[in-house]
């Protein structure tokens, strides 16, 4: 039996490749041309400038002054002006690490790559394992042991003395890792209809939460909080504010979770009834699991959003990293140089959050090609 050999013909050129691409989408018509143009105009236009004031005409370093001081003048009076980029290695440590001892900020620097090593071997599901909760007891330990001291030989540092980029990964981290589990026992609750009272205290926690701002339980919590414990029992204002972030983050996970529940189709509940299986076992591995893997892209957006509203603590006295930049800019010697601490805070805000977004994009692949299958 005679096989006939399949002839594949090349595409026509110009229907495939960049050229291709790009007449469609950017020179498909005569407004879009326009638009493409002007476009490009403006971002080389924008792009240039910022290159020449960030690069060609930035200073990297200034002079230190009859006091030791660095002499910042050269920034304010240089022409042609540029960023004046040098506050920032005289600043950094302080904006990173806060007022924690000058000798000892090797603590909190490893305290940094402890945490980003954690988010990294969390971010591999090769290592979802039981394992991985034995893995984040040592390393939130050894992070806990390095910042306070006290023992080992290392200097005791007291938590108001805390401050950077360690105290915005704490809350976030901590807070995310309680209220994730809160979140999802909350939105189980607000679906429990055979258990009216529990339903009930969950909504009224949702709502009562999500209709105040996090400044508000932030100020509650530093302000009236103590005024209800016990004489002599006064919890330090972190652990306060790490109280909120965790009630205030599960109450809106609790809604992202109890979304992903509720679009979940009827017949795999049904399935799982028929299968003899308990109420914990059915929502452990079938329904939750299937749940989750609908609500990635609120959940993810709920974490940067969370990873951001760090940044409140500094209404309670809190440095966190926004609030250490904002205190490096108000040094006199710096006084006018500020633009370039908010792009510093900003690129280090934008490394997490896009960190976040496209771990949260490969993992929606990850699951749609295992839907496939």
């Amino acid at each position: 039996m005679r096989q006939s050999a399949v002839i594949r013909e090349r595409p026509p050129a110009g229907s495939v490749g960049p050229v291709a691409w790009l007449r469609t989408h950017l020179f498909g018509s005569w407004w879009s041309t326009a638009v493409t143009l002007l476009l490009g105009y403006l971002l080389l236009r924008w792009g240039l400038g910022f290159v020449d004031w960030a690069v060609v005409n930035a200073i990297w370093s200034v002079p230190a002054g009859e006091n030791g001081q660095p002499d910042a003048t050269i920034c304010r009076t240089a022409e042609p002006a540029g960023a004046c980029w040098a506050v920032i290695g005289d600043k950094a440590r302080f904006i990173l690490f806060g007022r924690f001892p000058y000798e000892s900020q090797w603590r909190p620097a490893l305290c940094v790559a402890i945490f980003l090593a954690l988010f990294g071997i969390s971010a591999s599901r090769r290592c979802w394992r039981r394992e991985l909760l034995l893995i984040w007891t040592v390393a939130l330990s050894a992070i806990g042991v390095l910042m306070w001291g006290g023992v080992l030989g290392l200097e005791f540092v007291p938590e108001d003395m805390w401050g950077g980029l360690p105290i915005t990964l704490i809350l976030a981290t901590f807070g995310l890792a309680f209220a994730f589990p809160l979140s999802v026992l909350v939105a189980l609750g607000r679906r429990a209809t055979d258990l009216p009272a529990v339903k009930i205290l969950c909504v009224l926690y949702v709502e009562l939460i999500r209709g105040v701002p996090l400044v508000s339980l932030l100020f509650m919590a530093s302000v009236m909080f103590p005024l209800f414990m016990p004489v002599g029992m006064n919890p330090d204002k972190l652990l306060r504010a790490q109280v909120a972030f965790i009630l205030f983050a599960g109450a809106y996970l609790a809604e992202v979770v109890r979304g992903g529940l509720q679009a979940l189709p009827k017949g795999q509940y049904e399935a799982a009834d028929a299968l003899g299986l308990s109420y914990w076992q059915k929502t452990g591995l079938i329904i939750l699991p299937q749940a989750l893997r609908l609500v990635i892209p609120p959940l993810v957006n709920t974490f940067i959003g969370f990873f951001k509203d760090t940044s409140l603590v500094l209404i309670i006295g809190i440095l966190d990293l926004l609030t250490a930049g904002k205190v490096a800019m108000a040094d006199p010697v710096w006084q006018g140089v500020g633009t370039e601490i908010y792009l510093f805070l900003g690129a280090i805000y934008f490394a997490f959050c896009f960190a976040m977004s496209k771990y949260s994009r490969r993992l929606e692949r990850s699951f749609g090609r295992a839907r496939n299958r």
